[in-house]
């Protein structure tokens, strides 16, 4: 750093704090480090006694902190995300539409690895609403190599670190099984719970059919949602491995393989996905926990399903870590560790 005139310091940047003290009004900063001096500063710099100043000294090989922020929200910033006004080395991200917010772990590992700079995110493949923060990108030193900031450019490569995916409108196929419900020994307690949470994301329900416990008529009532238009298809009921348990035969019958028969997460062990046809049509069989349970697999599978996310079998792996939903006295999903 370098002392230099007031009079003569604009354009340069400031190395410490500048305190205004107004008798019994005020106290405190009223230039931080790291602000970049202009015209109209110099008379209030003056006006606190300061005809002299630090600044730092001109280095083409340094970049200030707020231009270094500005590279990180270049490589995170993607779909339908809005930005704030570099300051002191930060910028923040928040979602311009209600979506999933997609993060590249890898590229998100590696930026924090450089050291002198940060990428803080919530955690993804969890809905977000519009106006929600994302991240936060910080350049920890006031000035930092620009060589530094062209390798992590370099490094990220092609494609932002963050994105939000927006709900897409489906239309909702709901296949009720079960000998008890058909024959009306009992109500239906579980397609209401089904039609919330799907109406939360917009969803319009196509159709409803109610099967018994017969893998053939359970098939026919999927095919005929299907031919219905249903892009999306719910079959409740009959999910675990009994013998009289047929949802699952009917599935795979329907769509050939099956991405995945059983997660580790609970609530919500014996859940099943499938895709049918080359549209990739999401097949689900949902266990009994969906009914009663107030967060279980579903939640977390869900709002990937309603951005059009095609998952495989080592997406629902990955659920372990996280997958034990502690039944909360007061539930503040998703603000837990459920999924994550």
């Amino acid at each position: 750093m370098k002392e230099i005139k007031t009079v003569d310091a604009v354009g340069q940047v400031l190395c410490h704090d500048i305190t205004q003290i107004i008798k019994d009004v005020s106290k405190g900063p009223v230039f931080r480090k790291g602000h970049i001096i202009k015209e109209e500063d110099i008379p209030v710099l003056l006006s606190v006694g300061k005809d002299h100043i630090f600044v730092w000294e001109n280095d083409e090989t340094m970049m200030h902190e707020n231009d270094a922020a500005e590279v990180l929200c270049e490589i995170s910033r993607g779909n339908n995300i809005s930005r704030s006004e570099a300051k002191e080395g930060k910028i923040e991200l928040k979602a311009e539409c209600d979506g999933v917010l997609k993060i590249d772990e890898e590229k998100l590992q590696m930026v924090n690895s450089f050291g002198q700079m940060m990428i803080a995110t919530r955690h993804g493949n969890f809905t977000v609403h519009k106006g929600d923060k994302l991240a936060g990108t910080r350049i920890i030193p006031l000035v930092i190599e620009k060589e530094e900031m062209d390798a992590v450019r370099a490094k990220a490569g092609d494609g932002p670190i963050l994105n939000v995916v927006p709900f897409q409108h489906k239309r909702v196929g709901i296949v009720t099984t079960g000998n008890e419900v058909f024959h009306g020994r009992i109500k239906d307690t579980f397609t209401p719970v089904v039609v919330d949470k799907v109406m939360d994301f917009g969803a319009e329900i196509a159709g409803h059919e109610y099967s018994d416990d017969n893998n053939a008529n359970i098939e026919a009532a999927i095919r005929k949602l299907i031919d219905a238009g249903a892009d999306m298809i719910l079959c409740t009921g009959g999910m675990s491995v009994d013998p009289d348990d047929k949802t699952p035969l009917a599935i795979r019958n329907v769509c050939g393989d099956v991405v995945t028969y059983g997660a580790p997460v609970l609530p919500g062990a014996m859940f099943l996905l499938a895709y049918y046809g080359k549209d990739m049509i999401p097949v689900m069989g949902l266990p009994g926990c969906v009914m009663y349970a107030r967060r279980t697999i579903f939640d977390l599978v869900l709002p990937r399903i309603m951005i059009g996310e095609i998952l495989n079998k080592e997406d629902f792996d990955k659920l372990g870590q996280g997958g034990l939903c502690l039944d909360c006295e007061i539930c503040t999903f998703p603000n837990c560790g459920f999924g994550k």
